[in-house]
C-alpha cells in the first residue's frame, strides 16, 4: 500500500501552500540543498508523524531531498490538510491522512507507517512512539532513534524511560532553545488567537481572558491576549510559574475563581480535565473555551456532554452547549489543538527554525548511530547553535564573537 488520502486531486491547491511556506522557509531551504548534495539519510526508512499541513509537508520534503524514504501521517484527526497530503503524495512520498479521521482510521494510519518498519521516527505528542512500543516490538530493534517534537511527547518520554519502556533513543527537541524559547512562546502565541479570532469573529479588547497553564506556551498566549487589549487571568499548578505571572502582570488565581468571570478560555497545560463541569456550572452565559494543548483532554468535553441540555454546531468549528434555561457555553473545534484544527498552525518562520532542528537532529542520530548510548538525548549545542546563526543570516544581522582573550577571561587558560 502507497498512500490512503482523501482525494488526490486536491494537490494543486496543496502544492501551492507548500509553495509558499519554501519561500518564507530559508533554514529549510538552504537544508534541502545540502542534502541533495550530501544524501545523508539515504537507506534510511523514516516515519513521520506531525500535524499534517504545508510547513510540515515542506520538511517531508527537504528530508526526501536528503535520500529518505518518507512514510507520513498526521498527529491529530481535525489538523491533516488533504491538499497538502495530496500534493506529498503526487511528489512521490507515502502519506496516510485524512481530515476528520476516526479514532480507528487516526491509528490504521498510524499502523500503516509503523509497518514499514523505519529506522527514524520524528513524532509529534509520543502516538507513533507509544504505538511502535506497544504493538509492534519485533520491529523496534531497526530503529535507530527518533526526535519528539511537543512539551506533551517529552512527558510520555520521560515517563516511558523512568519505567525502563524506552528501547532507543530520542531526541528532545522540544527542549532545544531555538524550539521552545521560539516555536512555543511566539508560535503558539500568534497561532492561537489566530485560530481563535478566525473562527469567533468577535473582539478581544476589553474581555477577560483565562489563560490555564504559564509554560512557554501559555506566556505567549497570555502576551498575545494582553497585546489585544484583554484583561488576563492565568491559573497554575507550579507556585514559581504563577509568581512569574504576577510578576508578568496578569492576575491569577484557581480555576474555579477563574471560571465564574471569564469570557476566553486557553487551556495549554499538557494535563487532563483543567477546566470540569464545575467549572461549566459557574461559567458567564457566552463563554468561549479552546485548547492549545496536543490532546483533546483538557477541557473535560465528556463531562460538558453529560450535564448539558442541548448540543448544536453555531458555526463551522464552533459548537454550543446548553448549560441551564440561561446560559450556554461555547467550545471550539472541539476541545482539539485551536490553532491547527480550526487554523494553519505556527507561522511559516517560526517553523523553518523548529523544522530545521528536527531535520538536523535526525542527521545527527544517522551520523552518530553507533555512539548514542542514551535513551533521551538533549540537542547538541552545535545544533542550536548552528539554526540560530543561520537565522540571524537570513534576518540580515550580525554578532560579536568573543575575543581569545576573553574566552580565557571566561573559562580559562585551557580553552
Amino acid at each position: 500500500m502507497n498512500s490512503e488520502i482523501r482525494d488526490l486531486s486536491l494537490a494543486p491547491s496543496g502544492e501551492l501552500k507548500i509553495d509558499w511556506v519554501r519561500k518564507n522557509c530559508p533554514l529549510l531551504r538552504s537544508l534541502e540543498q545540502e542534502f541533495s548534495d550530501t544524501k545523508p539519510f539515504s537507506g534510511i526508512r523514516l516515519a513521520l508523524s506531525v500535524h499534517l499541513e504545508a510547513k510540515t509537508a515542506y520538511l517531508c520534503k527537504v528530508l526526501a531531498a536528503g535520500g529518505a524514504d518518507m512514510y507520513i501521517t498526521g498527529s491529530n484527526p481535525l489538523s491533516t490538510q488533504d491538499d497538502v497530503a495530496a500534493a506529498l503524495v503526487k511528489s512521490g512520498l507515502k502519506v496516510f491522512a485524512w481530515y476528520g479521521s476516526t479514532p480507528e482510521e487516526y491509528e490504521h494510519h498510524l499502523r500503516c507507517v509503523l509497518e514499514a518498519a523505519p529506522n527514524i521516527i520524528i513524532d509529534d505528542g509520543g502516538d507513533l512512539v507509544h504505538t511502535l512500543h506497544t504493538s509492534y516490538p519485533q520491529l523496534i530493534e531497526q530503529v535507530i532513534g527518533g526526535c519528539e517534537e511537543t512539551t506533551t511527547g517529552i512527558l510520555r518520554l520521560r515517563a516511558m524511560d523512568k519505567a525502563g519502556a524506552l528501547r532507543f533513543p530520542m531526541v528532545l527537541v522540544n527542549d532545544a532553545d531555538c524550539k521552545h524559547l521560539f516555536d512555543n512562546r511566539y508560535g503558539t502565541g500568534q497561532s492561537v488567537w489566530d485560530g481563535i479570532n478566525r473562527t469567533t469573529n468577535l473582539i478581544v479588547a476589553g474581555k477577560r481572558v483565562v489563560v490555564a497553564g504559564y509554560g512557554w506556551c501559555g506566556k505567549g498566549v497570555a502576551m498575545r491576549a494582553k497585546g489585544l487589549g484583554a484583561r488576563v487571568v492565568v491559573t497554575e499548578v507550579d507556585p514559581i510559574k504563577a509568581i512569574e505571572a504576577v510578576m508578568d502582570g496578569f492576575e491569577v488565581m484557581p480555576m474555579r475563581e477563574a471560571a465564574a468571570i471569564g469570557d476566553f478560555f486557553i487551556t495549554v497545560t499538557g494535563c487532563s480535565k483543567v477546566i470540569t463541569t464545575e467549572d461549566f456550572k459557574v461559567m458567564k452565559d457566552g463563554a468561549i473555551l479552546c485548547n492549545a494543548g496536543h490532546f483533546d483532554v483538557e477541557i473535560d468535553m465528556e463531562g460538558l456532554r453529560g450535564i448539558a441540555l442541548d448540543s448544536w454546531e453555531q458555526r463551522k468549528n464552533i459548537t454550543g452547549y446548553k448549560i441551564d434555561k440561561n446560559r450556554s457555553v461555547y467550545v471550539l473545534a472541539e476541545g482539539r489543538l485551536v490553532n491547527l484544527a480550526a487554523g494553519d498552525g505556527h507561522p511559516a518562520e517560526i517553523m523553518d527554525m523548529s523544522f530545521a532542528i528536527q531535520a538536523l537532529s535526525a542527521k545527527y542520530l544517522v551520523e552518530h548511530q553507533n555512539d548514542i548510548h542514551e535513551k533521551l538525548i538533549a540537542v547538541p549545542r552545535e545544533v542550536d547553535n548552528d539554526v540560530a546563526l543561520r537565522k540571524l543570516h537570513y534576518l540580515g544581522k550580525q554578532i560579536d564573537a568573543l575575543t581569545a582573550e576573553q574566552r580565557s577571561y571566561l573559562y580559562g587558560s585551557s580553552m
